[in-house]
């Protein structure tokens, strides 16, 4: 329960902040991060591994899928896509520069988004600082990243005191995260959505520019599938 939903009526306000890239392998070419464009001739540096089509998540790292696209000739390209970070090479790079050109992307990328491979325990951290900073040090009983939330930014059980938030929401800007953070945090104090919780919620400053965001955010979603 206590849950922010995506399914709120839709507003006619635009976010704030630049809409994330959309999920959808045809759109490739208008999902770039502006940071993550890299001339194709660059010169190779000795990585000593290839460039393979899927790489398996390392700690804190996501899993990495490769594409190489005939329609590029002199960048590549890295975006969040599914719970992965898709690199987009151009089909002229040199084989041996490939490796580590993947490995800066992806490194971009993480930094863009630093919460991408944040872990559960960097999820606990930042909504105990967000706890401290505005709920008077409110903690969960356990707190961590779901990949089944379809319908809900996030839920909190009242009565276990265990908040889940959804790994969708690892693409889009920390302050929105935190927005749902202070969400949940909120219902550990106030179970309903009463006056008193929608003020113990407006503590963070951002909390109604998030709210606008999170709406234009799912209707972007709905419109990619």
């Amino acid at each position: 329960m206590g849950a922010m939903h995506e399914n709120a009526p839709p507003v006619l306000l635009v976010p704030v902040q630049p809409m994330l890239p959309l999920d959808g392998p045809d759109r490739a070419d208008h999902r770039e991060l502006p940071a993550a464009a890299v001339p194709a001739s660059a010169p190779p540096r000795p990585t000593g591994t290839g460039a393979d089509p899927h790489h398996g998540p390392g700690p804190g790292r996501p899993e990495v899928e490769i594409r190489v696209s005939t329609r590029r000739r002199k960048s590549a390209s890295a975006f969040w896509s599914e719970g992965r970070v898709v690199v987009v090479l151009p089909a002229s790079m040199p084989r041996s520069a490939r490796a580590e050109m993947v490995e800066d992307l992806v490194r971009r990328v993480l930094n863009y988004r630093p919460h991408l491979s944040a872990s559960d325990a960097d999820l606990g951290a930042r909504a105990a600082l967000l706890a401290d900073r505005h709920l008077d040090g409110v903690r969960p009983s356990s707190i961590r990243w779901v990949a089944n939330q379809r319908s809900q930014w996030g839920s909190c059980s009242c009565g276990s005191a265990e908040i889940r938030i959804s790994d969708r929401l690892r693409v889009v800007p920390g302050w929105v995260l935190d927005a749902v953070l202070v969400h949940e945090l909120a219902h550990l104090v106030e179970p309903n959505h009463s006056p008193r919780f929608r003020a113990l919620v407006d503590r963070y400053p951002r909390s109604r520019e998030a709210d606008v965001f999170l709406d234009g955010f799912s209707l972007g979603r709905e419109y990619a599938r």
